[in-house]
């Protein structure tokens, strides 16, 4: 809030009012590098993760487009990565969509048989956000070290919920969202290690060390901080909290509900995610139905958006269209208890009873 009011000032600008508001986001950026086992020099402050795997991507690809033109990245990555490799393929590189298997988990093996001489990045997501399977980082960025190849992660889901430490993954590049750890939304980071070879994504002023143009967010960045330090101040208990509601909540409603399965990995998946396909029920009809009984879930499928097309990362794991239409996600957070989760499995029992009861 003093960044709103009182401490108002562009940090670019020399004077007094300005150097307050440079001080405070310095501060940010070496907290944010310690939280992550990253140096304060390596982290540039995004508008969020969209910005950031665009940074990373476009970045890497442009600034050493004479090294090479092929990316390497997974078939269920975040729509802001498939969507930058897309338009690099309009810009003649190459990208290469490794498959996963039924488990969401992408097999390093597969990650390597990719790889060619015109190889610059490799690109995989440390968790999926839609059935929370956590990548094989570190198995991954093994393969890469002597190859001289560029490794970037999107971590947008697991920055804040699980431990991140970019020595021990091994990456170049990670991205986060401040949004996603309960800060503010529209800021977010990119952890850019030292000596990586990259082009500025947005052109301007000489803000982020000449890496990124254009005034700070100020209070976003602040309001990022704070909520990076809170949430991993207890985030070994939390995670572990968070494990045993997700496992009740899963375990409740495959108990009260018949046709129903679980998405993702059993064990590797964040602990708060859960992902279920639900037979002989439309997804966008549980979705309002659920949300009549006050619970806010999502679905694999993009209705809401306007959009027919079943979710890329459920049909990339092996279901049918209607497999696809048919799923439920619900995500646990700090602020939810033991209790709201038996409300949550006898209400989803009970919605999933009345809908299959309207069915011909």
């Amino acid at each position: 809030m003093p960044y709103l009011t009182e401490d108002y000032g562009n940090p670019s600008s020399l004077h007094s009012p300005g150097q307050v508001a440079k001080a405070a986001i310095e501060d940010v950026r070496a907290r944010i590098a310690r939280a992550i086992g990253a140096r304060t020099d390596e982290i540039v402050f995004t508008s969020g993760g969209t910005e950031a795997n665009n940074f990373a991507i476009k970045g890497v690809m442009f600034a050493n487009r004479e090294r090479g033109d092929h990316l390497v990245t997974t078939v269920i990555e975040h729509h802001s990565v498939l969507e930058t490799c897309r338009f690099l393929e309009r810009h003649g590189f190459k990208v290469t969509y490794v498959p996963v298997g039924r488990d969401g988990i992408v097999d390093p093996s597969d990650i390597e048989k990719a790889i060619t001489d015109r190889t610059v990045l490799v690109s995989c997501m440390h968790a999926n956000n839609e059935i929370g399977t956590i990548q094989p980082i570190r198995e991954i960025s093994k393969l890469l070290k002597d190859k001289g190849i560029l490794f970037h992660t999107d971590a947008v889901q697991t920055v804040g919920h699980i431990p991140v430490d970019v020595r021990k993954l091994g990456v170049d590049l990670l991205s986060a969202s401040a949004h996603k750890f309960y800060g503010p939304k529209g800021v977010g980071f990119l952890y850019i290690r030292r000596g990586t070879r990259i082009s500025p994504f947005i052109h301007g002023g000489n803000q982020e060390h000449k890496r990124r143009a254009g005034t700070e967010n100020v209070p976003g960045i602040v309001g990022m901080g704070k909520a990076l330090e809170i949430s991993i101040s207890d985030i070994e208990e939390e995670m572990e909290r968070l494990k045993r509601l997700r496992d009740r909540l899963i375990s409740g409603i495959m108990e009260r509900v018949d046709g129903v399965r679980l998405n993702g990995h059993p064990d590797m998946r964040l602990p708060n995610n859960v992902n279920l396909t639900v037979e002989r029920v439309d997804g966008e009809s549980l979705l309002v139905a659920l949300d009549m009984e006050g619970i806010a879930a999502s679905s694999g499928s993009a209705c809401s958006s306007g959009s027919l097309d079943p979710s890329h990362v459920l049909l990339a794991i092996g279901l049918s269209r209607d497999e696809a239409y048919g799923s439920l996600r619900l995500t646990l957070g700090r602020s939810n208890s033991e209790e709201e989760v038996e409300e949550v499995v006898e209400k989803v029992a009970e919605v999933i009873s009345r809908l299959r009861s309207l069915l011909p």
